[in-house]
């Protein structure tokens, strides 16, 4: 079956993709920068790449018209400005390109929206799923709530929560309730109404077994980790001051932070029905799919993260744009060594970052990654996905990966922290195994030229230091 992907450099999209391919589809995947999704390991055959923008209508001309089915995984909840207009562009783009394909059916991952007053973020999930409605393909609408599993931005958030807060100063919205899915389970709905006809032109909520408040799920991921934890709810939390309590003390951004707040005053309660039976979907409980969560992050088999994806300038510049690092109106600090041994070398180049840290003066990376949250950024706590791989367009604390090439023996990093300027990050192993490191910065004015004056201590020791650790045997 030819299936249209779009998403497929998101969280869901990507973990989707590769079910599709195992059960022997052809997949085209729709995604606004080819660098940012890696097709290696796939049969060629099977899969094809084509960018397009779904918020220009023009770029879609060239999309297929043969397609049997779509799914539509695009979101835009963590995105600045006003998401549910953005939202609701590229689902009437998308309608008006599918009107014109052999598709006959199309399935689309929305929130539950089933309470009489709705968040901004379901508001417009809501919206986007009547848009999609709209058109001649007979649509299939799964509702998901909070849905857990490793990389997962729900996942991330209460681990964050629990194992850095001994005791919890909580807001009021913990004691409203929902009912958490397994990530495994959400997969396996979605390859699961794939070409069933009794669920055209329907909605389902899908949902676990468990129908818990936030506190209980904090609790009882505590559990899961044999950690004793206090959680004190306190009345007087304004949204505001509970969307800085999740900024500060998690990885999410405050964007995020905040349209999450609003969409977790509500009780989201799903309405039941049968369609894991039907489908012989086993639903997994909450704990459990905690500790397959944590199976995967030991084996360092994240398959994706709600990092991958974002709506900041770098994904709409593409990443290809910043691969050619500025040589001229810049400062550079070049550092060079050999490496007695060019591969242990290599490797501790791709190890860099996430909870190995920086090999030299963690403490001061630490710090700055601080003063990065205080002034709104995303600081070091996104950590990476894997501890042993990396790919274009994944974030590295609070750097972008940009290229990633064993071949090339090159790793180029573009950072995402607040700088009165650009920066750029690189490290490659010459053919007389050299080890090069250079960290570029583009100021933004005088503030520009300042910061980098001031950081110029700072950098001579940390970046000497951490070179002498990248080359050590």
């Amino acid at each position: 079956m030819k299936i249209l992907l779009t998403g497929a450099t998101g969280y869901i999209g990507r973990r989707l993709l590769v079910e599709l391919l195992e059960l022997g589809h052809q997949v085209t995947c729709i995604v606004r920068d080819k660098a940012r999704l890696d097709i290696s390991a796939f049969k060629k055959e099977q899969i094809e790449v084509i960018e397009a923008d779904l918020l220009r209508s023009e770029t879609l001309k060239h999309l297929p018209g043969d397609i049997e089915a779509a799914y539509y995984l695009v979101h835009s909840m963590s995105s600045n400005g006003d998401f549910s207009k953005t939202e609701l562009n590229s689902a009437e783009n998308f309608v008006c390109y599918l009107d014109q394909t052999h598709a006959t059916q199309l399935i689309f991952l929305s929130g539950i929206i089933n309470e009489k007053k709705l968040s901004k973020h379901l508001e417009s999930r809501k919206a986007v799923e009547e848009t999609l409605s709209k058109g001649k393909t007979p649509v299939t609408v799964l509702r998901a709530g909070i849905i857990i599993g490793s990389g997962s931005a729900s996942f991330e958030i209460i681990r964050d929560l629990v194992e850095k807060l001994p005791v919890m100063l909580a807001p009021k919205w913990l004691e409203t309730k929902c009912q958490p899915i397994a990530i495994r389970n959400v997969i396996e709905f979605l390859r699961g109404v794939l070409h069933q006809e009794s669920t055209y032109n329907k909605h389902f909520d899908i949902y676990g077994p468990d129908l818990l408040t936030y506190k209980e799920m904090l609790l009882g991921f505590a559990q899961v980790r044999k950690l004793k934890r206090k959680i004190i709810i306190v009345p007087v939390f304004t949204p505001k001051l509970s969307s800085y309590w999740l900024y500060f003390v998690t990885s999410t951004q405050y964007d995020l932070a905040k349209n999450l707040v609003e969409s977790m005053k509500a009780d989201v309660v799903p309405h039941k029905n049968d369609l894991h039976a039907k489908l012989g979907i086993e639903l997994i409980p909450y704990q459990s799919a905690i500790k397959m969560a944590f199976e995967k992050i030991e084996q360092n088999l994240v398959l994706s993260s709600w990092n991958d994806s974002g709506n900041n300038r770098i994904f709409r510049d593409k990443l290809t744009k910043h691969i050619e690092v500025p040589k001229f109106g810049v400062f550079q600090d070049n550092q060079q060594m050999e490496a007695k041994d060019p591969d242990r070398a290599l490797q501790h180049i791709f190890s860099i970052g996430g909870r190995k840290g920086w090999y030299y003066g963690n403490w001061l990376w630490e710090f700055r990654g601080f003063l990065d949250r205080m002034f709104g950024g995303v600081g070091l706590r996104r950590g990476r996905k894997n501890a042993l791989q990396l790919s274009a367009g994944e974030a590295l604390d609070f750097w972008r990966v940009i290229l990633v090439s064993r071949e090339q023996k090159r790793l180029l990093l573009y950072a995402e922290m607040k700088l009165p300027g650009e920066a750029w990050l690189e490290f490659s192993i010459d053919e007389n195994n050299i080890v090069h490191q250079t960290a570029t910065f583009r100021p933004l004015g005088i503030a520009g030229r300042l910061y980098w004056i001031a950081m110029l201590p700072f950098h001579y020791f940390i970046f000497r230091g951490m070179l002498k650790k990248i080359v050590s045997c």
